[in-house]
């Protein structure tokens, strides 16, 4: 994978050509990004970057020339040059020194995982799904609500690989992606990570410090990497989906800076939020416990990523009418389409800012609960209970 695959990310990417030309790689750098901003094919494209032959010479042992005397055009050092062997064996994931962990599920009885267990499914989900997320990835692989790791075994061979001598590339890589799956089998890593034999780079690919041991994170070097603007997403959707520049704002607008989520959002555009979003905030208003647990039972069986979008809709509109309530109706009402703007004019009138504050608060608590597999039915029960107090009592629920 180029840099040039990756979406924007321009300043990231500049500080990572920056550490190759100016001869001070890290040996362990910590990548942090949440999900769907380009964590895992930054990192593949930075590692890419590393071994190419043409872009930084110095990785090449010895390339030689061409056997068929075609030598292909010289890259600037902006980019891998990706046409090199090298970089076709990275963008395929088969580079021998490009080295792959990640949490995974046991698939023998009684035989601890390792990655290598799974590369061929990671190699053709990484390539077609460059910004998905752990989730998305041990659905692939069948986990259904099992919880991948990343085991004792699996250091053990981290170890192996990285005592060896490289095949091909001057430099040795291994890429850690979800360290959080780690846990205290970490500790195994702190040596090698802390001390590793010459030219070798550890990049470890995070979405959640916090679940990171604190002995590996004293080990690294932190590059924190963004969420994407509206316009990155929207650019992305254009030029790599074809989507028409309004629906390709619209669903950046929702997306959350995340690629992934506007995909998602894309792959359901036809759905009708609008319909399902007024009946579920009438039964709150209105009609009562009987038409909540209505409205409830259905939102539950319309499945996970739809739910994800209903809330992410829902506090499209809600900051939307934030944006009224400061600017005015006239300044903001070219930004949104009509159905946002006309839902966030009627909320903006009953709700004061704090409850809309209050109300988006509550929505994106239950999206990351969603998001980790929360008992649906439950969760949007909870979250109507919540908003009715916050509409109808006028009762905050307080955030810090």
């Amino acid at each position: 994978m180029r840099f040039a695959e990756v979406i924007n990310q321009d300043a990231v990417k500049k500080h990572l050509r920056e550490m190759i030309s100016e001869n001070r790689l890290s040996h362990a750098l910590f990548f942090l990004a949440r999900d769907g901003a380009g964590g895992l094919p930054l990192a593949r494209a930075f590692a890419q970057y590393i071994v190419c032959e043409k872009s930084n010479p110095a990785a090449a042992k010895s390339a030689g020339p061409s056997l068929f005397g075609d030598e292909p055009e010289s890259a600037t050092p902006e980019d891998s040059c990706g046409v090199c062997p090298a970089c076709i064996k990275a963008s395929q994931l088969v580079h021998p020194d490009i080295h792959y962990t990640f949490p995974v599920i046991p698939n023998k009885p009684n035989t601890p995982p390792v990655s290598a267990d799974f590369i061929t499914p990671f190699r053709t989900w990484a390539v077609e799904n460059p910004y998905s997320n752990s989730y998305e990835w041990l659905q692939y692989i069948a986990a259904e609500n099992k919880q991948g790791n990343i085991t004792a075994k699996e250091c053990e061979v981290i170890l192996h690989n990285m005592s060896l001598k490289s095949f091909e590339s001057t430099y040795k890589i291994q890429i850690i992606w979800m360290p959080e799956a780690l846990g205290k089998e970490g500790n195994k890593l702190l040596k090698v990570i802390e001390e590793p034999p010459p030219n070798t780079v550890f990049i470890l690919v995070a979405e959640n410090d916090e679940l990171v041991l604190p002995t590996i994170l004293s080990r690294v070097q932190l590059i924190k990497i963004p969420a994407l603007t509206t316009d990155d997403i929207t650019s992305a959707l254009i030029s790599r989906e074809s989507v028409p520049e309004e629906t390709a704002r619209k669903i950046a607008g929702m997306s959350d800076g995340s690629y992934l989520e506007a995909l998602q959002i894309l792959q359901h555009q036809g759905d009708d939020w609008d319909a399902l979003l007024k009946e579920w905030m009438n039964s709150i208003v209105r009609t009562g416990p009987v038409a909540q647990l209505k409205i409830i039972d259905e939102i539950a069986r319309i499945g996970r990523e739809k739910q994800k979008q209903l809330l992410r809709y829902f506090i499209q509109i809600l900051q939307h009418a934030l944006h009224i309530s400061i600017l005015g109706s006239q300044r903001v009402a070219d930004k949104e389409s009509e159905n946002v703007h006309e839902f966030a004019e009627k909320l903006q009138r009953f709700l004061n800012t704090q409850q809309l504050e209050a109300i988006v608060h509550e929505l994106d608590k239950s999206s990351y609960y969603i998001e980790r597999n929360a008992h649906a039915k439950v969760t949007f029960h909870a979250l109507t209970i919540k908003l009715y107090h916050i509409i109808s009592d006028k009762s905050l629920i307080l955030v810090k």
